[in-house]
Parts: structure tokens; sequence; C-alpha cells
């Protein structure tokens, strides 16, 4: 190691990617294709695009190109608050009297709060040049929702947004930013769709989940002329566009001369997860180096490290694609856990398939023990994190604490995907000793796991 590594470790703005990296392009072993629910056939881009935009629906599919030139009205956003730095977490460390040398992806310095925001400007940038009126949506803990209003706001385009009841009813004013930038803003599942009022009649009183909002936002796509649906994770097209968190991240690493050990990132849909370590899988894959890979998912939804690999419904009013992933099922809703961006029932294909090879581990955490990590994180590194990052945090806390017991000092790189200014609600419950954990029974799983489409292929 050349040089002393600073707190914060910067890339000038002409060192910012220009491309987007697809990490399908070195898989040998591809992701499953996406199915028509129809006819059960690979879907094709003339039929996404009757849900997508046309430009979307073709990087959703293309497993072959390696780079995306990313278009110049695009890196003029993303020169607002990219590059993001890479902070080493010298507080901490000391915290922690461990050998170790942690860093921290921060991707929480932009008006959205969250990573979000590098797909969401992509995803609008392409629906304005397709000539669209508006977009939908769905939105978990409603960061997704923030940053696609604010794209929208930018491009001058319609946005509507189911977010998830509950986080709808904990995040009042993460719902009141998406208004303010121009977006409408409605509780799902609500009786505004056909697929809201049948899941609110199956299941009287729900909380919702990932899977209800993502259903009536296609509805509410595909029902009006002009719209398009739009989606924060899961799809490849969006791992695709974060892939320039894992690229900044690989550069700054790079100019000091730092090699990586392990690299952890919180695990929902795998959007921040994939984007964070698509170039370092991508080195892995083609033999040039090896990590430990680590995705963090909570306890209440754990879809890698007890779901099935399987194809099943992108959503839980099964009008989606079928995708293959590990999967709780479509019918499965989470507990009212806090971390809303990780409540979805299943994982990206992507992120399932590099699982399924072995290039990444998985583990579960649960949620007093995640919020631990981010009231210790917070008092020493001064930065509020989203209770979905804390869960990267917690298990970057316990690798450096088993460096300290081996006396190993590794280099240890997580995804702070976002602050947590907004789940306020979340904080009070912990600080007052209210927060519980919910840890679903194998009976509960495999009832919804057994609901799964059979597909044959």
């Amino acid at each position: 190691m050349s040089k002393d590594i600073p707190y914060k470790i910067y890339l000038e703005e002409n060192e910012m990617p220009k491309q987007w990296y697809n990490v399908r392009a070195d898989m040998k072993k591809k992701p499953a294709p996406i199915l028509n629910p129809g006819t059960l056939q690979e879907v094709t881009v003339e039929e996404l695009s009757h849900i997508f935009c046309e430009e979307l629906a073709k990087q959703e599919v293309d497993n072959t190109t390696p780079y995306f030139d990313i278009p110049e009205e695009i890196l003029n956003f993303y020169k607002m608050y990219r590059p993001s730095p890479l902070v080493r977490a010298y507080c901490l460390e000391k915290k922690l009297g461990t050998p170790a040398h942690i860093y921290y992806k921060f991707e929480g310095n932009n008006t959205s709060g969250s990573h979000k925001l590098n797909s969401a400007i992509a995803q609008a940038y392409y629906a304005k040049k397709q000539g669209l009126k508006g977009v939908t949506t769905e939105t978990g803990a409603g960061q997704w929702g923030t940053a696609l209003s604010m794209a929208c706001s930018y491009f001058d385009l319609d946005c509507q947004v189911y977010m998830v009841k509950v986080s709808y009813e904990q995040k009042p004013f993460r719902r009141e930013v998406m208004r303010t930038y121009g977006a409408k803003v409605t509780p799902s599942p609500s009786m505004n769709t056909e697929v809201g009022r049948k899941i609110n009649a199956e299941f009287p009183g729900t909380t919702g989940s990932l899977g209800c909002a993502i259903s009536e936002a296609v509805e509410a796509a595909v029902s009006q002329e002009g719209y398009r649906y739009v989606l924060g994770s899961v799809l490849s097209q969006v791992l695709l566009h974060q892939s320039v968190i894992g690229l900044e991240t690989k550069a700054a690493l790079d100019k000091y001369g730092i090699k990586a050990d392990t690299i952890i990132g919180c695990a929902g849909g795998g959007s921040n997860l994939g984007g964070l370590i698509s170039p370092f899988a991508g080195q892995m894959l083609r033999n040039e180096a090896d990590y430990e890979i680590i995705a963090v998912e909570p306890a209440s939804c754990p879809s890698l490290t007890r779901g099935t690999y399987a194809y099943d419904f992108c959503d839980t009013g099964k009008v989606c694609p079928l995708a293959k992933m590990y999967t709780l099922g479509s019918g499965f809703i989470p507990s009212a856990n806090h971390a809303g961006g990780l409540r979805y029932h299943g994982m990206s294909s992507v992120v399932s398939e590099l699982y399924d090879q072995g290039l990444i581990r998985a583990t579960s955490v649960e949620q007093t023990s995640v919020f631990q990590a981010a009231q210790m994180f917070a008092r020493v590194e001064g930065i509020l994190p989203a209770p979905e990052s804390s869960h990267a945090i917690k298990v970057a806390i316990d690798e450096a604490l088993k460096c300290k017991e081996s006396g190993q000092a590794k280099n240890i790189v997580f995804g702070l995907t976002g602050t947590g200014y907004f789940d306020m609600v979340a904080y009070q419950k912990f600080n007052d000793g209210e927060m519980s954990d919910y840890i679903p029974t194998d009976e509960e799983l495999q009832k919804s796991i057994s609901t799964l489409p059979q597909v044959n292929l």
C-alpha cells in the first residue's frame, strides 16, 4: 500500500464510470430467462415493452453485452451527487478494537437519501425519450418512490407510487417528500385497483408487501395510455444501472492499492447488493481475483437462506412475468418489520444465480441486533443509517470482531445504501424497548412455498 488512506476516498469527476457493467455477460451459466405468465414461454422484448419502456426491456433480456454507454443526460444528472465517497470507518475500527480495515460506500449523499436514484434517473430518462406521459411504481420503505419522484420531476413526467401500507403509515415524511416532488402516493393494497381489492378481500387488514404494490402499479400502468411501469429492484436492468456503485468502489480501492477481502451488502430484491458486487463478481467469474461476498437479509423475510430456487411470480397478484429466483412464494406477506425495503418475497435472478453457483454466501439477522449495530455506527461514525443498510453494518461488525479474535487484518467493504432520517419511528421503537423480532416458522414458509407455479423447463 503506497499511500496513506484518507477518511474519504473521492474519485474525480472525470474518473466517474461512463458505462454500466452487465455481470451477466461474464456468467457462463446465465440466469434463467423470465417467462410469459400466460404461455410459460420465454418472454420477448415486444411483450415486455407493453409493461416496461422499450429500451429498458432490451436491457432486461441482454445477457451478452458487457458494457452499456451511459447517456450524456444521465451522466449530467449523476454529476450532481456522484462520484459518491468510499469512507474508511476509522472510528468504528477503534471502537471495535479490530485489526480489520472497514470501508463503506456511502450512497446517501443526495436528496432522495439512497442509492435508488442511480436507476430512477435512468428509467425516467428512457420513459421521457420514448415520449411517455408518466410512470407507475411500487415502493417499500419509500426510498425508491422518493428517488423516482425526484427523477420524474426532473424530466417532467407524471409519477404514481403505490407504497406498502405499513411503510405509508410508519414513514409519513418520506411520503411527503414524494408529494413535494409531484408524485401521487397511494397506500397498498388499495381499493383503487382490481388486484388491490382482491388482495384486501383475501388478506383482510393486511399491512401489504412489495409484491402487492408491484401488482397494483403494473395494473395502473397497463390501464392508462402513455404510461409504463418501472421497478426499483430485482430486475436485471436495475442491477445494470446500480453497477455504478461497484465500479466506483473498485476504482477508489484501486486508487490506493487496496484489495477488498470481504464485501457485504443488504439484500431485499438485490439492487444494492447486485450493484455493489457486480465488478468484483465479474473478476471472480473471469478467474482474475477472489472475494468473500456476503448477502445480508432480515430473518423475517429470508428468501436466500430459507427460500426455494424456483420459478415464481414477481408479484402477489400474479400479473407480472415469472422469474427463477430464490423465493418464499409470491403470496408470502412478511411481518411488519422496519426495514421496508427488504420486505420482498424473492431475490434478483442475477443474485440468485450467483448465490446458487457459490460465488455469494448469505446470512439473515434479526432486527433488534440490526438496530444495535445501527446505533453503534451512528454514535461513532456520525451518520444515522437506514434500517436496510444497517443489516450490512451488523455483519460488517461481526466480521471485524472475528478479525479481532483471530488477529487477521482483513479489508472489509460494505454498502451504506442510504440514511435513516425518515425512519425515526423505527428508531423510537428501538430506543423505547418496544421493538421485537419475528422469524417465520418452517410451516408458515412451506405453506407459501407450496403454492409456487409448476414450471417444467
